[in-house]
Parts: structure tokens; sequence; C-alpha cells
């Protein structure tokens, strides 16, 4: 593999670790200490990185104490540090954790309560630690599944920093190698693509493709998809497109692989579950980040055909994956989204971002486009809206102009010139108004 050595590993929002003279002492410290134990591979979020040492809710506090509104972090989707999260772990952790090679009744609770927010098709589960495990996971039976060794994704996505998912991950940078069994599709990009109907757009690009892996023996085993597009930008205007493409994918044989690490659990605020915006049904459903609010836990729901055969011919075991422990985080979790009714917040929370940044889109021109649905929101900077020019420089000046104001965000897309706007599912009005008011300032600050 040739490598551009004159490249830094592509990270949006990522510390330069050559302008670590700005830096305040003690900072420079951290960062010169950090570099010598943890390596160069490790990265700081900001060009002024911060330390942060508690949180709650959706608030952070940095080592002197300075409160910051995090409309970032979705990991703790149900707010930092939810006290019926944590007081479920800890009461596991006082009591037994172990494998899922004993019995164990925590594992099968979770696995009811959470297969019922699936429709009736999805029969089954299984367990991982990470959102990468879970897509490599899914990616081994797809392949045993269909027989093919083809996957499809969109331009930018991101599936995880494994071996194998970082193969599929082109959003991890040029210099990080892509599988020979890989095939990108572009992203359905609402703001710049002019068509009557997104869907077929992107169903015959997929079609394309399809014909290639065929062309060389490899044939498709799975078309795979956020279906938020997250790191291609955040597409959400057309909530139709994945019908006509699951069309083609399953007569080529193919399987389709919702990838709902980001846009999963109530984050859309209409569905429990990104796919399902689209009217459709996966054949394999992964899951992490949020599963656990903080928590490692992850999985995949799938529908009982597809792992009968990878079942029956081999065993699955991962030590820590579905652990007891584990299973009081997610089930918790998965409590704590349907009794406060979070659905419905996110909903109402995003349809109030949604408003105001629509009117802060009227204001001012370098804002492009606004677009997402619920509580995950992308904002598109440009230099000019009748070229579309991306403006990276730009939104990431703004990126750190929020932190500054103390309000956590980042940039996604390939331009990385689209604001990613992600904050918890119990994101209220009154921080919906904050960080619309800190916006707003920053963009008057922000000159470039």
């Amino acid at each position: 593999m040739n490598v551009d050595r004159t490249k830094r590993g592509k990270m949006v929002n990522g510390f330069d670790p050559a302008k670590a003279d700005a830096l305040d002492e003690r900072t420079r410290l951290f960062v010169d200490r950090r570099a010598r134990l943890l390596g160069p591979a490790y990265r700081l979020f900001y060009s002024n990185p911060v330390e942060f040492t508690r949180a709650e809710g959706v608030l952070m506090y940095d080592s002197q104490g300075n409160e910051y509104l995090d409309a970032y972090n979705n990991v703790v989707s149900v707010g930092h540090c939810h006290p019926h999260v944590n007081a479920a772990v800890a009461r596991q952790m006082e009591r037994l954790c172990t494998h899922t090679r004993y019995m164990q009744e925590g594992i099968l609770d979770y696995a009811e309560m959470l297969l019922a927010t699936f429709e009736d098709a999805i029969g089954h589960v299984m367990f991982t630690c990470t959102g990468s495990e879970a897509n490599d996971l899914a990616l081994r039976m797809a392949k045993y599944h269909t027989g093919n060794e083809g996957i499809i994704i969109t331009s930018e996505a991101y599936h995880g920093n494994s071996e194998l998912t970082s193969e599929f991950s082109p959003s991890m940078g040029e210099n990080s190698r892509l599988g020979t069994w890989v095939r990108r599709v572009p992203a359905p990009d609402t703001y710049r693509v002019d068509c009557d109907d997104m869907g077929e757009w992107l169903a015959e690009r997929v079609a394309e493709q399809i014909h290639d892996l065929q062309r060389r023996g490899q044939g498709l085993a799975a078309f795979v998809a956020d279906s938020l597009f997250t790191s291609d930008g955040i597409f959400a205007h057309d909530p139709g497109i994945l019908e006509p493409v699951l069309k083609v994918v399953r007569e080529a044989g193919g399987i389709f692989l919702a990838d709902e690490v980001q846009c999963g659990f109530a984050r859309t605020g209409t569905h429990m579950w990104g796919y399902q915006r689209h009217g459709v049904v996966p054949d394999i459903v992964s899951m992490g980040k949020p599963m656990g609010n903080g928590y490692p836990v992850a999985g995949i729901a799938m529908r009982p055909e597809i792992c009968a055969t990878f079942g029956h011919d081999m065993r699955y075991f991962n030590t820590f994956g579905g652990n007891t422990v584990a299973m009081a985080a997610a089930k918790a979790t998965l409590e704590v989204i349907q009794n406060e009714n979070l659905l419905e917040n996110t909903r109402k929370t995003g349809a109030i971002l949604m408003d105001g940044l629509r009117d802060l889109l009227q204001k001012d021109a370098r804002i492009g486009d606004v677009r997402g649905a619920g509580l995950y929101l992308g904002v598109e900077m440009v230099k000019d809206r009748a070229t579309r020019e991306p403006d990276s420089a730009l939104a990431l000046a703004l990126v750190d102009e929020m932190r500054e104001r103390r309000v956590l965000i980042s940039a996604t897309s390939a331009n990385a010139n689209v604001l990613k706007i992600r904050p918890q599912l119990v994101f209220g009005p009154d921080h919906a108004d904050r960080f619309l008011t800190e916006l707003e300032g920053a963009l008057k600050s922000v000159t470039i």
C-alpha cells in the first residue's frame, strides 16, 4: 500500500500538536505528557483542548469548574451520570459480573425488551462491547449467509475501527486502506443533488456498483448505511430513499445492514430507530455507543434466518459482550428512554433547534443549508450560496468559537464544513435556547 507520509491522519476538529506552543503552560505540559505516554495516534479535540473532570445531565465541567453545554456526546444518550443507570450498574457490579456461558436472566430480560422495539421480522439479538465489534460481527454473518464478499457503503461512511470495519470506513482518511471488496456510492446529498426522486437516484448508483462486484466474481453481501448519513454530512430530508435501494440490493442476493450506532435509540424524534423513518425493515441492525449510557455495550439484532446457518456452523462468544453488568446498564438506559418519554422530548426539542437554525439561515448567508432529524442536526457552511462551495475553515472556526463560549459541538462531512449538533436525548427547550444564542453570537464573532 502506498501511503503519503506527508499527510497527517484525518480527524475533523482535531488538535494540531504543531501548535502546542500557543497553549498555556499547564495544557502544553499535559499535551506533551500525553504524547510521550500514549503515542501519536490519539488525538484531542479543539485548537484549545479542554480537560473535563465531572458532568451531569447535559452539562460538563472543566478542571477549573467552568460549566459547558454538551451538544455533541451521544454516548451518554440519556445524560451524563444518569442516576438510574448508575445505580443499576453499581448494584450488579456488587453482585456479579460474568459472561454469557452461564445462565443469567438479565440478558434474556433485556433481549425481550429490546426486540420489542423492532418489527416482528427481527427475532434474534447478539451482544458485543462496541459498535465496531457489532459491525464486524454483522459483516461476518452477512458474508456467510449470502456467500458473497462485496460491501456497498456511502462515500464518507464510518462503521468502525477494527481491522475489518476500518476497511469500509472511508471517513478515517486517505491513509486508511479500503477493502478490495468495498464499493462506494455518493451520499444522498439533498443540498447539491438535483433530482425528482432521491431514492431512485441512489438505487441507480448502488445498482452500478453491484454490477461491478458481480463482474469481478465477488457478488453483493450487504449494503451498509447509517440512515441519517451522518458522516457524509447528515442528510435526512427525504425519508423514503431506502426502499428503492433495498429492492436492487435484495434482487442481487444482498442484505441490508442498518448501522444504528449513531442514529438509533430515539435519536430522530419520530421513531426508535433511524431506518424506521424510511418504512423499511433491515436484515441486520447494529447498535452501539448510546446503548449503555457510557458503559461499553453494543450488539446486533437480525432476522432469524440470517444467523441460522452461521449459528449452526460456528459458535459465537465474547468474554465481555452481554456480561451481567453490561445488560444492567443497557436495560436501565432503555428504561429511561421509555419511562421519561425521551422520544417525544427529542421531537419537541429538535423542532425548537431546527426552527432556530432556520432563522439563522435567513440572517447569515454563510449558512448554506440546515438539515437533520430530532436531535441530530447539521448546519452546512459555504463560501457562496450560489456556488455552494464548502467552507471548512469557517466551520472549524465556529466549532472552536463555540468551545470558547463553553458549548460543545463538532463538524462532519468529507469537507468538514457541516456543524454536527448531537446532544443527549434529555436536552430540553432551555438548553436549546442557550445553544442558539451562543451559535448566533459565534456567527457574529467569526469573520473568516
